[in-house]
């Protein structure tokens, strides 16, 4: 990919609205644009991020037997009605419209509703069982205050799976293998350093449920743990009983700030007793499907890694979600030649910024970018047969000999 070839350009300064740290990066980064608080568009190399933890937690789900469908982000009011949730006095983030041949309308916040009366059509017997269904979809939530950049917004991209069980045993199997596709998720983020399983409120249906919170300043939640973080929990349920039922002391707990990244519930038949999802079991009786829900913010697990790993000098991605590879630089026509033969052959990996700008000027936008790795190809490292390569985290410069720059590349 040649720079010269986008649209987009990076910025001096972002809105004056912007306190994080990772909000005022992206955006002078040109990786989003702030249409409004809480809307944001992804810019191309903003959703070539997005795309590659889309491809991370793909992997990871598929390799536990989920697959992959997408529903409508339009909500029919029938199957929310059923379960009194398209009352705004039982969820008052809805945004909603009118068709205009008449008739009320939602734009899904989630999605529980909506595939349990799906599965009424394929499901039917205790042999369709189980289903494990999840999709990528933007979500519209009608939040009072939206902040922190992409961490906290009125739109959003969500990865949302739904379990369809015989019966609590089967639900718990697949949870726990829930639990730990999430953890291998987090840890190909380069989350799973900083990312605990915490215990969380599980509402009405069940005593807790699991949330992933990752450590971070600019997070809403505050989080208490032991010393080895083997017990982590919300200061939501931080209560006599579920300090005792855990075995730990109050006192004994240190506390942080951090940002759900993820959460995981058991449903039972919250919703698919009052939507009328039943199946026959091998003994001929109807009974109702046990459910579960399993979330992952995907935009906002994008703003949690700009948050965490940025510096003075702009972003830092990790590799495995990184735009590009390489941010190539060439200075001099030689330099140059070589710079748009190397570009021709990894354009999937180099970003070769060969606009008509000065060294300098190109060195700032290769650390406000953030890709993993600078290389700088200039007439002068060419008399030593070599390339300057640095590395954007660390800030090692070395020189990589042509012959391996090829191999590198």
């Amino acid at each position: 990919m040649k720079l010269s070839n986008s649209f987009v350009k990076t910025l001096r300064s972002a809105p004056k609205d912007e306190t994080a740290k990772s909000a005022q990066y992206l955006i002078r980064a040109g990786y989003v644009h702030k249409e409004m608080a809480g809307l944001y568009d992804f810019l191309p190399l903003g959703l070539r991020v997005l795309e590659n933890i889309k491809t991370i937690i793909r992997e990871e789900l598929n390799a536990i037997g989920c697959e992959e469908l997408q529903l409508t982000a339009l909500q029919n009011p029938e199957p929310w009605q059923k379960t009194g949730r398209f009352d705004d006095q039982e969820v008052d983030i809805w945004f909603k419209t009118e068709l205009s041949s008449g008739g009320e309308l939602g734009l899904a916040p989630t999605h529980e509703e909506p595939l349990t009366n799906l599965m009424r059509t394929y499901i039917e017997s205790y042999k369709d069982l189980p289903i494990y269904a999840y999709q990528f979809q933007t979500k519209f939530r009608n939040e009072l205050r939206a902040k922190s950049g992409i961490l906290r917004t009125r739109e959003f991209l969500m990865k949302d799976l739904y379990s369809f069980s015989a019966d609590e045993k089967s639900h718990a199997e697949f949870y726990r293998a829930a639990e730990q596709a999430y953890k291998r998720i987090y840890d190909r983020l380069g989350l799973g350093d900083s990312t605990y399983e915490t215990f969380a409120s599980g509402g009405i249906f069940a005593k807790f449920s699991h949330e992933f919170q990752t450590i971070l300043d600019v997070g809403e939640d505050t989080i208490y743990y032991n010393e080895d973080k083997s017990v982590v929990l919300n200061e939501e349920v931080l209560l006599p009983d579920v300090l005792e039922e855990l075995g730990v002391k109050k006192e004994e707990l240190k506390s942080a700030r951090a940002a759900e990244v993820g959460n995981i519930f058991t449903l039972k038949d919250k919703y698919s007793k009052p939507l009328g999802l039943e199946f026959t079991d091998k003994d001929g009786k109807r009974k109702t499907v046990y459910m579960g829900c399993y979330g992952i913010g995907v935009s906002r697990v994008m703003g949690v890694i700009a948050e965490k790993y940025a510096d003075d000098d702009g972003l830092v991605w990790p590799e495995n979600i990184a735009p590009y590879k390489t941010y190539l630089i060439a200075i001099g026509e030689k330099a140059s030649e070589l710079a748009r033969e190397y570009e021709a052959e990894h354009p999937e990996t180099i970003l070769y910024d060969d606009r008509d700008a000065r060294p300098g000027e190109k060195f700032k936008d290769a650390d406000l970018l953030g890709l993993p790795t600078r290389v700088v190809i200039s007439d002068k490292t060419l008399e030593t047969g070599s390339a300057e390569v640095k590395d954007r985290r660390t800030g090692e410069t070395t020189l990589l000999p042509l012959d391996e720059l090829a191999r590198f590349f």
